[in-house]
């Protein structure tokens, strides 16, 4: 069949919804749910430097294609803000704070996420086996597809990482990586983000 413009090429590789994408990651259903990326937390998981590098890619990149972001904070007032790097970045995003470990525990997060209209969770966040997990477990409960960034969940132990993202397989959630994310959200190189994704992931 003869596809005569880029924009109709374009749209035929960004599918809208389940039926046509499949499990595939689509810019139309995506949502980011970043849980708790709070200073003193950042600091205490293990390979703690990875954190923010993967954080800040994971934002810009989310951001060049329009995908929403539910950034979350755990006690605010014992634990302390978001980042600053990570807040800085998230200028005019209000973090959601909460008491519960899941944010889905939490009715200003559900709100939130419904305002979206969106199904695909792509989920980061601190620790991963205890908010992280939790909150997906929630969600997948929930009937949302959940893709969980393995270099983008963290915990204070090797042991406890593993465990959380075998537990999130094992649960049916997509065990993914913050590149591996990005690409499939934008399908082709014709994508108009394409070079700023590319950019990120060097």
């Amino acid at each position: 069949m003869y596809i005569d413009s880029k924009e109709e090429i374009y749209s035929r590789s960004e599918p809208n919804g389940a039926e046509n994408g499949g499990q595939m990651l689509n810019t139309h259903e995506a949502v980011l749910v970043m849980v708790d990326f709070q200073g003193k937390l950042v600091e205490m998981v293990y390979q703690s430097e990875r954190v923010l590098p993967n954080a800040v890619m994971m934002i810009k990149g989310a951001q060049a294609i329009d995908v929403s972001i539910l950034p979350t904070v755990q006690v605010p007032e014992k634990l302390g803000p978001l980042h600053p790097e990570i807040a800085a970045l998230l200028e005019g995003v209000e973090p959601i704070a909460k008491d519960s470990f899941s944010a889905y525990r939490e009715p200003e997060f559900l709100l939130a996420l419904e305002s979206t209209g969106r199904k695909q969770v792509l989920l980061m966040g601190i620790e991963a086996h205890v908010c992280a997990l939790q909150t997906g477990l929630d969600l997948l409960n929930s009937g949302f597809q959940v893709h969980v960034l393995r270099d983008g969940v963290f915990s204070r132990t090797v042991e406890n990482h593993a465990l959380a993202l075998d537990r999130f397989h094992d649960a049916g959630a997509t065990i993914t990586s913050v590149e591996m994310a990005l690409f499939e959200l934008i399908r082709t190189s014709r994508h108009p983000a394409f070079r700023t994704i590319s950019k990120l992931v060097k």
